[in-house]
């Protein structure tokens, strides 16, 4: 009996840690033939349908989330005209807490299995396996003593078969799910995903996390054999998975020292955490990192004590903004904040604070996403209170609430949009640290951004990246026109600061160093070694390409761009003011 466990990524460096933990674990204590296929939402249906069917599985699984529930439903329906009889099963938060409509939405599903699932896996293919040997117990018999799932009995008195829901399984101890990672090549060119704890000690209403009540934490000594087995192999970035890793004081020192004691300079470690349980210990660990070696995710949400109370969210806020400012200090770490809009109690000046609170502490990146209202959660419950209007098929994105109208949300996404340009790329850091000083909030400054690109018709354009420095410049120039020559310059420096270009953009006008100038500092510096002594056996015209030279009238500097010691952090060249004699 050969069994397919379908994954459907939302990019292609995804990899489904869900499916990979269903097979080894069940392979521990099974011989079975389980194969695992990954698939993204940007191929065809066709393309993936056409595989499915060509590797002749004879009993189908797929893992279900926000980003392709939709896609899989597609899949399933076609799948059950040309396969009939087939078993499909589906899994994952998506399908969890409506298991029962899934199955009466979908008649080609025999089954859901909801919640944590290895174990539950595993007792449905040894009921599989062992009905195909002969075993005189029906399947069905066996499903209904098996729990975690919700299944279609074909003794039923319909037709399609009855749906019955058994109950749920208990939390699983996290130490027994056996290690992925064996095989390398299965994960080349992808995130790896990894976890140490399941479940969550919080209660935020949003989240499907706070109904886990059972907080697990895998053995260490497990972790630091698995930590090592990444850090032998040279892994780019590790994502932890852990939903508030830092929640257990022993267990997140443990790993973190680790790493910091096993650092092999090249892996990346990624952890969600909560900024203000990070105590003195913690943060001295931290600031003692190799510049790269880990990345905090911080959500905090909303700054509003009304919204934080409201969504059930424990959170101190002053000690949070004093752990991610004392970190920003370091420089050594990525800070990721996220903000939700959509919240309780959240209109758009609430929501604006939130942002310009979040904006002061200089995150390398501030996510502002949209409330998504999940099925199972408190959030959802309350749906009425709130008077939450959202998409009626997946991601379930909030549209309207009781303090916040569609036209608020549609202006809020044009704000995001700006975001994601201007701060997250981190490609204009100098200039829009500058332009801020010119309004009194962040967020009034991208607001009027992206009013000015719906005003010009830019909004609905895919721009390369010399055109968004040619817009911010011409915005600039519209409202501060005595400052436009200041600030091309600091464009031109955030422009070289992080791309050896050697065709000039537009916006730059014309070099202000002539071609003799240049020419000299080179060959000056090919003698002396003043401000590259790291290339040494480096000729003048190597030295050239790896290297731009600039004058900026306006900063009262000429700067010289290295790209060949750039920032591990933000990958930012190296620069240094020179003299050109």
């Amino acid at each position: 009996m050969k069994i397919l466990l379908a994954a459907i990524n939302a990019k292609y460096i995804h990899s489904n840690l869900a499916v990979y933990c269903l097979r080894a674990y069940t392979l521990k204590y099974l011989n079975a033939d389980i194969e695992i296929a990954e698939y993204t939402i940007n191929q065809q249906p066709e393309e993936i349908m056409r595989d499915i069917y060509e590797k002749k599985a004879d009993m189908l699984c797929f893992s279900c989330y926000i980003w392709n529930l939709d896609y899989v439903e597609r899949l399933v329906k076609d799948i059950g005209k040309i396969c009939r009889g087939l078993p499909i099963w589906l899994g994952g938060p998506e399908v969890s807490y409506d298991s029962c409509d899934v199955l009466r939405r979908l008649p080609e599903v025999k089954g859901v299995i909801k919640g944590e699932g290895e174990i539950t896996f595993f007792e449905i293919v040894k009921a599989y396996l062992e009905t195909a040997d002969g075993f005189c117990e029906p399947l069905d018999q066996r499903l209904a003593r098996t729990k975690g799932i919700t299944y279609r009995n074909i003794f039923g008195q319909s037709q399609e078969g009855e749906v019955v829901e058994n109950p749920w399984r208990a939390p699983m101890d996290l130490s027994l799910v056996p290690f992925v990672y064996e095989d390398m090549q299965e994960f080349e060119h992808k995130i790896i995903y990894y976890e140490t704890s399941r479940g969550c000690p919080f209660l935020c209403s949003y989240c499907l996390s706070s109904i886990d009540k059972k907080l697990r934490f895998r053995s260490l000594e497990l972790v630091k054999k698995e930590l090592q087995f990444f850090i032998d192999h040279k892994v780019p970035q590790v994502k932890f998975v852990d939903r508030t890793f830092n929640c257990s004081h022993e267990h997140a020192m443990t790993v973190w020292s680790y790493i910091a004691e096993h650092d092999n300079g090249v892996t990346n470690f990624h952890f969600e955490v909560s900024a203000d349980l990070l105590n003195e210990e913690e943060l001295e660990l931290i600031e003692r990192m190799r510049p790269g070696l880990i990345q905090l995710e911080i959500g905090v949400q909303s700054t509003n004590p009304d919204t934080v109370q409201e969504i059930r969210r424990t959170m101190n806020l002053d000690r949070l903004r004093e752990s991610v400012l004392r970190v920003e200090a370091a420089g050594n770490v990525h800070q990721h904040l996220d903000l939700i809009a959509g919240l309780p109690y959240e209109n758009m000046e609430s929501f604006a604070k939130s942002f310009d609170d979040i904006y002061a502490m200089r995150p390398q990146q501030l996510q502002l996403g949209f409330l998504k209202v999940l099925k199972g959660s408190y959030m959802e419950e309350q749906k009425e209170k709130y008077q939450l209007v959202y998409q009626s098929r997946p991601p379930y994105e909030v549209l309207s609430t009781k303090w916040l109208s569609y036209g608020d949300v549609l202006r809020l996404k044009g704000i995001e949009e700006m975001v994601e340009v201007y701060y997250n790329s981190r490609q204009f850091e100098k200039t829009m640290k500058e332009l801020c000083g010119e309004y009194t909030s962040a967020f009034i400054m991208y607001e009027k951004l992206w009013t000015y690109y719906k005003e010009q018709g830019f909004h609905n354009v895919q721009h390369k990246r010399s055109a968004r420095y040619e817009i911010l410049l011409d915005f600039i120039s519209k409202w501060y026109p005595q400052k436009k020559e200041y600030y091309r310059e600091l464009l031109i420096y955030d422009y070289y600061l992080r791309e050896n270009a050697k065709t000039r953009p537009v916006f730059a006008g014309d070099s202000s160093l002539g071609k003799e100038e240049i020419r000299t500092f080179y060959e000056q510096e090919k003698k002396e070694r003043r401000y590259l002594p790291g290339y040494k056996g480096y000729d003048k015209n190597q030295m050239r390409k790896m290297t731009h030279l600039e004058r900026f009238p306006q900063l009262g500097r000429t700067v010289l761009f290295d790209y060949m010691e750039r920032n591990p952090l933000n990958q930012e060249a190296r620069t240094c003011a020179v003299t050109i004699l």
